[in-house]
């Protein structure tokens, strides 16, 4: 079975480094037999205020066709005044159209986690916030949650992470939501 994992994150910058966190967490998840799907800050910016007068119906049904059918997912959220930013709020109130599935919410799905922030204090705040938010869909958070403190030279140029315990973490919870959406896959299937 090749685990389908779904990485949803970013911010309304190209390139930030949420988006670059998650690309690495996303890149350690294919290397441990993952199929990996993203919607990025670019697609979370283009998704109107979940059940606004804007919201018609059709926004964010891609992304979370993609949740409903996947085994895992992963969160990058940047700390916004100690907690998740309104994008990724957002990005999460459309999970909502799960709430009657099946397989409600997050339900049976391994969630990787990560926040990042310039400050220690916003990082935790921000994972506490995810965590708790995980809780609440039925999700099963991964034991590692990556707490990314940001600065200038953390991601070079084309991406790679240059500090050896930001990379540990990313390829930890990447590694860790392959491991917990298999285990939960095969929990959920009959026995023969």
């Amino acid at each position: 079975m090749t685990p389908r994992i779904v990485a949803i994150g970013g911010t309304v910058s190209i390139g930030s480094t949420t988006e670059l966190a998650l690309r690495t967490a996303m890149a350690s998840a294919a290397a441990h037999g993952a199929e990996v799907q993203l919607f990025d800050g670019a697609y979370l910016a283009a998704l109107p205020h979940y059940r606004s007068s804007a919201h018609a119906g059709a926004e964010g049904r891609e992304m979370v066709e993609a949740v409903r059918a996947s085994d895992g997912v992963l969160f990058a959220a940047p700390g916004y005044h100690g907690t998740i930013s309104g994008l990724v709020k957002n990005a999460l109130d459309y999970l909502e159209d799960l709430s009657k599935d099946a397989r409600p919410y997050l339900d049976g799905r391994a969630v990787g986690l990560i926040a990042t922030a310039y400050g220690d204090q916003a990082t935790m705040s921000t994972m506490q916030t995810l965590r708790s938010i995980v809780h609440a869909l039925r999700g099963w958070p991964t034991p590692m949650g990556a707490t990314i403190r940001t600065y200038p030279g953390l991601f070079s140029p084309d991406g790679e992470c240059l500090d050896d315990r930001a990379r540990m973490q990313l390829d930890m919870v990447g590694q860790q939501v392959v491991q917990g959406a298999t285990s939960l896959s095969a929990m959920a299937r009959p026995a023969a």
